[in-house]
């Protein structure tokens, strides 16, 4: 079972770098091609006070400009305020480059640069005219994180391009740079400029999405599990890492200060949703430490809400405030590690992750105040790559401890339900053999019992009547062999018959046929197809046989009959078996009369212990006896 996700983590991570290199060899191709490109790193610049942003002309040559020029080389990045006298709140920068392409060219060309870094409208002027314009909305715009790319126009593109003029309007605070730029033929410089947006904006934005998805879920899963706060705590810290992540790669209508002052709380929130996660995880309330952060968040937001009472959005209140969240996460890594190294190994992985992202956060506070130069990355972008990677790690670790608890627990119950089905097994068996046991007992006595009552009393009588004399030897034979059917009789009902009336009524027919044949007696076996008797027990079995060779009995001794017949018929609710003579008939109700007919009240006794009933009709063409019997007995029926 481990092996299986850690498999399929493996090969999804090849697929996914085997993508991403398939791309960049695509990209390459282009960077490969940038000898035919011109690299453009030569520059001058000057700043010319300005009295606010406003529309650049449509023509603009640098000799109409001051001649305060300074040379440099690009990437440039400028002092915080370009002259310590100047007293005015807005510049232009201009940047000027000069371009020797010996001849026009006919493929398109396009112009290149990594980035271009004001807080103002910028403007492009190819050969004096104007050729690109971007009218920004603040310093939270996305030209500080999407290169420039700028297709020159057909008009353009027909001479070649000597003189390359760029216009930064910006604020007095706000730290201006640009990067080195290229110039020549679009299919060439194309590969440079995707390689640049796709790993600045769209891998970032991929994993921005992935990670808000991740959050989604871990709130859904909350809503089942509200005991659990870590779900909450997570899917906080995706949304705020989403909000304050925007301005990487998305242009928002939404009015300057208030974008501005979404990103900068963003990252407040989520720390704070973190140092309540690490809570959660090492168990120590840390009272103190929440309380600065909660109220360091609160203060924060307060100053930087864009309101008249509120500190002004610029620059280096920006950078203030963003070196104080830096502090504030550095703390939060600091006491929540000490906290939590020894407590959890999953506080340890949250630990490394937010070390990781602050110390990508410092590289984003460098190029921001141009600490590092305008060619950088900034790695801030991949601080939600990176805490979805480690917390989805995280939830990686939970759902395998929750499948190896659910493997153990249904482990436990297999061996505890193995060990019941044995004990059950066991107590079974112990029934059977007490069943077994008590069925032998039983049956034991029921023979005992059949025999005391059946050949015990008849052979009691007979050895009476012959020690006083008066029983002939014909009647002693006669009684002997009574006593002989009587005993087969009782081992016949021993026999399984599987509540089949006719193979019970078979067994009876063997024993009686050879009697029959020495009486002189024919026998008509006429039965038909019956339906099962259930409740056909070996004591039912043997009343019936009793009760059948009962009737066949008186048959041969009283009524000199020549023909018998046994047939069997569905009556009702029961069925019947039939038995029918030609001999002398005989007074059924003197029989039955007090001090008379003792076998067939024998029959009656027997009959009704079963449930059933007979009946007998007789007359001078014969005789005719019938047993009726349920199909179903009283206590099935009530069961």
């Amino acid at each position: 079972m481990k092996s299986v996700p850690a498999a399929a983590a493996l090969f999804f991570s090849v697929a996914l770098l085997a993508a991403l290199g398939a791309f960049l060899s695509l990209a390459v191709s282009g960077i490969e091609r940038s000898g035919e490109c011109l690299h453009l790193t030569q520059a001058s610049w000057q700043a010319v006070p300005a009295t606010g942003f406003g529309a650049m002309p449509a023509t603009q040559d640098s000799r109409s400009l001051p001649s305060g020029w300074h040379d440099t080389r690009l990437p440039l990045a400028m002092p915080t305020r370009v002259k310590a006298a100047d007293t005015s709140a807005y510049f232009t920068t201009w940047v000027r480059l000069a371009v020797d392409e010996a001849q026009a060219l006919t493929a398109s060309r396009a112009l290149y640069g990594v980035r271009l870094k004001t807080d103002g409208p910028i403007a492009i002027y190819i050969n004096g005219k104007l050729a690109y314009r971007a009218q920004q909305r603040g310093q939270q715009w996305n030209s500080l994180f999407m290169p420039l790319w700028m297709n020159l126009e057909p008009g353009t593109s027909d001479a070649p391009v000597h003189e390359i003029l760029i216009g930064l309007q910006h604020t007095s605070s706000y730290p201006v740079a640009v990067s080195s730029l290229w110039l020549g033929p679009a299919d060439a410089l194309r590969g440079r400029y995707q390689v640049r947006q796709w790993l600045q904006s769209g891998l970032p934005a991929m994993l921005n999405a992935a990670f808000l998805a991740v959050g989604i879920f871990a709130l859904f899963v909350w809503f089942r599990r509200r005991e659990d706060a870590s779900y909450l705590l997570f899917f906080c810290l995706a949304a705020t890492a989403f909000a304050g992540h925007l301005h990487y790669y998305v242009d928002l209508p939404i009015a300057r200060d208030w974008f501005g002052w979404l990103v900068i709380n963003s990252l407040c929130w989520g720390l704070t949703s973190l140092h309540f996660f690490l809570r959660l995880l090492h168990g120590r309330p840390l009272r103190w430490l929440g309380r600065a952060v909660v109220a360091t968040v609160v203060l924060i937001g307060l100053a930087t809400m864009p309101l008249p009472w509120a500190l002004p959005n610029s620059s280096p209140m920006l950078a203030t405030i963003y070196a104080l969240e830096l502090l504030m996460a550095l703390a939060i890594c600091i006491v929540g590690g000490a906290a939590t190294w020894r407590a959890s190994r999953e506080g340890r992985v949250v630990v490394v992750a937010l070390a990781i992202c602050e110390l990508l956060g410092m590289s984003d506070w460098m190029l921001h105040n141009n600490v590092v130069g305008p060619e950088g990355w900034f790695l801030g972008a991949y601080t939600n790559g990176v805490t979805f990677i480690f917390f989805g790690l995280l939830m990686y670790r939970r759902y395998v401890r929750a499948i190896e608890e659910v493997e153990r627990v249904n482990a436990s119950l297999a061996e505890r339900l193995r060990l019941r089905e044995a004990e059950l097994e066991a107590s079974h068996q112990r029934l059977r053999e007490i069943e077994q046991r008590q069925l032998l007992s039983d049956e034991r006595q029921r023979l005992m019992q059949d025999m005391h009552d059946g050949l015990g009393s008849t052979l009691i009588s007979a050895i009476r009547s012959v020690e006083q004399g008066r029983m002939r030897d014909a009647e002693v034979s006669q009684l002997l062999k009574d006593c002989m059917d009587d005993l087969k009789l009782a081992i016949d009902s021993m026999e399984p018959v599987e509540a089949d009336l006719l193979l019970l009524l078979a067994t009876l027919r063997y024993r009686l046929e050879p009697r029959m044949e020495s009486a002189n007696v024919a026998l008509v076996w006429d039965v038909k197809e019956l339906p099962a008797l259930d409740w056909l027990d070996p004591s039912s079995a043997l009343n019936i046989l009793r009760i059948v060779q009962e009737s066949v009995a008186n048959t041969l001794r009283h009524t000199r009959a020549t023909v018998i017949r046994v047939a069997t018929a569905v009556e009702g609710d029961g069925v019947q078996v039939i038995i029918e003579d030609n001999g002398q008939g005989f007074d059924v109700a003197a029989a039955l009369s007090r001090g008379g007919g003792r076998g067939l009240h024998n029959q009656q006794r027997r009959a009704q212990v079963i449930n059933g009933r007979v009946e007998w009709v007789s007359g001078e063409a014969g005789t005719r006896f019938t047993l009726w019997l349920p199909v179903l007995r009283g206590d099935e029926v009530c069961g």
